[in-house]
C-alpha cells in the first residue's frame, strides 16, 4: 500500500439477517476487537459459530477442549464451537522426537542471542508439519460447518487470529526491553529483526496473523461456492493494524506505534486480501485504531493515540454524549489534573522533532530509537501516573468505544465492501459513535419526557 485508504462512509447492513451464519475464525479471549463485531452479528439475529485453538497437554500434544472448557468457551462466545483444535503457528511443532523451534530458542542467552544461528532447513520441516496440521484441521472444521449452514443462508467469516510469540525466556526479556525499556534498559528493535531469533519470530507471526487468513479462504471454498450458487452472499473480514489517522494539530494525520514488530505480518495479511479480491472473493482487511487488549498491553505507549479520540468526538459534531465522555474521562484523573493536561502532553509528543520521522507511511514499520522510546514510554508512564487508579484508565474507556464503533463500521461495510484494505481512522470512528449514542440519548430523553407527561 502506498497510501492508507480510508473508510469514509457509515454503511448499514443490508445483507445479513436472522438465521444467517457468523463464523468467528479465532477463539474469543478477553478484551479485543472481535466483541464489537459479535455484538452486531447477535443484533442481526445471526447464528454464531466459533472455533477453538485447542490446548496443549503436559507432553505438548494438541488436544480439543474438555467438556468443561467447551461449555465455558461457548458461554463466552454465545454460540456453538466446533471442537477441532486450530492452533496456528509452528513454534511448538516438530518431527517426532525432535526439538520444537521454541526448544531451539531455549538455549539462547542474553549474551549469545544476537550471534546464534538457527538450522533453517530443520525449522522449515517444523513449519511444514504445522501447516499440514492446521490445513487438515481446517478442512475438518469446514466439513462440519458445511452441515450447519442451511440452504439460502448468507455467511460472514470473521478472521481474528493474531500473535505468534514463542514462549522463550530470552525473548520475553528482550521484548520487555524493546517495548518497555528506557535509558540504559532500551534495546533496538532492529537488532532483534536482524537476528536469527527475530527472523524465526517474524515467520511465526506470518503463520498466525496472515497465512491463516489464506487457509480460511481456501478451506471454505466449497461452502462459498455452494452458498453463492444459490444466490447467497459470503464475506471475509480480518483485523489489521497499519497505523491510524488521528487528530494532530487540528488535522487528521496518519501515525503509528513504534516499533510494531508484527507489522510485517499485517502487510502480508493485506496482500492476501488483495489476492482474494482479485479473484472475486469479498475479503477485506480493516486497519483499526490502537486499543488496549490483553496482547497489546506489552507495548507501552500504544494507548497514547487513543486519547485524541476525545478531540475527534467534539470535532465530528459531538453533542451531549460526547460531552459526557469528556466528563467521564476527567473523573478518572487524580486531583489536580485535567484532561487538558493529558492532551497537552500528547500534543507535545506529537509535535516533537523526535516523532516527526515516524510519520512516514512508506517506511512502516520503522525500527525504534533511543530518543523515541524514551519519549513515548516516558509520556505513557507520566499519563498513567495522573490517574486515580492505575487499573482504571482513560484508554480503557476509549478502547471500549473503539471496539463498539469498529464492530458497527465493519459489519455495515461488509454488505457492500469497497476494497481489500481500508483504514478506520478517528474521524469515521467518532462520527459512528456520535451517531450511535446521540440517537440513544434522544430516545432516552423522549422516553423520560413521555413518562413525565403521563405522570
Amino acid at each position: 500500500m502506498k497510501n492508507p485508504i480510508a473508510l469514509e462512509n457509515i454503511s448499514k447492513n443490508t445483507v445479513f439477517r436472522k438465521g444467517d451464519v457468523f463464523v468467528l475464525f479465532g477463539e474469543l479471549f478477553g478484551r479485543g476487537y472481535a466483541t464489537g463485531l459479535l455484538d452486531q452479528a447477535r443484533k442481526a439475529g445471526m447464528q454464531i459459530v466459533g472455533i477453538t485453538v485447542g490446548r496443549r497437554d503436559e507432553n505438548n500434544a494438541l488436544r480439543p477442549l474438555t467438556s468443561e472448557e467447551l461449555a465455558e468457551a461457548e458461554t463466552r462466545l454465545g454460540g456453538t464451537i466446533i471442537n477441532v483444535p486450530l492452533m496456528a503457528g509452528f513454534d511448538l511443532d516438530a518431527p517426532e522426537g525432535g526439538p520444537t523451534p521454541t526448544d531451539l530458542l531455549a538455549g539462547l542467552t542474553l549474551e549469545s542471542w544476537e550471534r546464534e544461528k538457527l538450522d533453517w532447513d530443520y525449522i522449515e520441516k517444523c513449519q511444514a508439519i504445522a501447516t499440514k496440521r492446521f490445513t487438515d484441521s481446517a478442512a475438518q472444521v469446514m466439513s462440519i460447518l458445511d452441515g450447519m449452514i442451511p440452504a439460502g443462508r448468507n455467511v460472514f467469516f470473521a478472521h481474528t487470529m493474531a500473535g505468534g510469540i514463542p514462549k522463550a525466556k530470552v525473548f520475553l526479556v528482550i521484548a520487555n526491553r524493546i517495548y518497555k525499556g528506557t535509558g540504559a534498559r532500551h534495546m533496538s528493535s532492529q537488532s532483534l529483526i536482524d537476528s536469527d531469533m527475530g527472523k524465526l519470530i517474524l515467520k511465526n507471526f506470518d503463520e498466525v496473523s496472515a497465512n491463516t487468513f489464506r487457509h480460511l479462504i481456501d478451506a471454505s471454498a466449497a461452502i462459498r461456492e455452494r452458498v453463492e450458487a444459490s444466490g447467497g452472499q459470503v464475506r471475509y473480514t480480518a483485523y489489521g493494524y497499519h497505523g491510524t489517522g488521528i487528530l494532530i494539530d487540528g488535522e487528521y494525520r496518519w501515525q503509528t506505534y513504534t516499533n510494531y514488530t508484527q507489522g510485517y505480518a499485517k502487510m502480508r495479511l493485506e496482500g492476501i486480501a488483495e489476492e482474494a479480491w482479485a479473484h472475486g472473493i469479498k475479503a477485506s482487511v480493516y486497519n483499526c485504531p490502537e486499543i488496549r487488549t490483553n496482547s497489546s498491553d506489552v507495548f507501552t505507549g500504544i494507548e497514547l493515540p487513543l486519547i485524541p479520540l476525545l478531540l475527534a468526538l467534539k470535532k465530528e459534531n459531538g453533542g451531549q454524549w460526547a460531552d459526557q465522555q469528556w466528563q467521564a474521562c476527567e473523573k478518572l484523573l487524580a486531583d489536580g489534573f485535567t484532561l487538558n493536561d493529558v492532551i497537552a502532553k500528547i500534543s507535545s509528543l506529537q509535535a516533537s522533532d523526535v516523532m516527526v520521522p515516524f510519520y512516514d507511511f512508506s517506511a512502516w514499520p520503522k525500527p525504534n530509537s533511543q530518543t523515541q522510546a524514551d519519549l513515548t514510554i516516558g509520556t505513557s508512564n507520566e499519563i498513567t501516573a495522573m490517574h486515580r487508579d492505575g487499573k482504571a484508565l482513560i484508554s480503557d474507556l476509549l478502547s471500549s468505544f473503539v471496539v463498539e464503533a469498529t464492530g458497527a463500521l465493519i459489519f455495515g461495510a461488509s454488505s457492500q465492501p469497497r476494497g481489500p484494505v481500508q483504514w478506520l481512522n478517528h474521524d469515521i470512528v467518532a462520527r459512528c459513535l456520535n451517531a450511535l449514542h446521540e440517537d440513544q440519548t434522544r430516545a432516552a430523553d423522549n422516553s423520560v419526557a413521555r413518562q413525565t407527561a403521563v405522570a
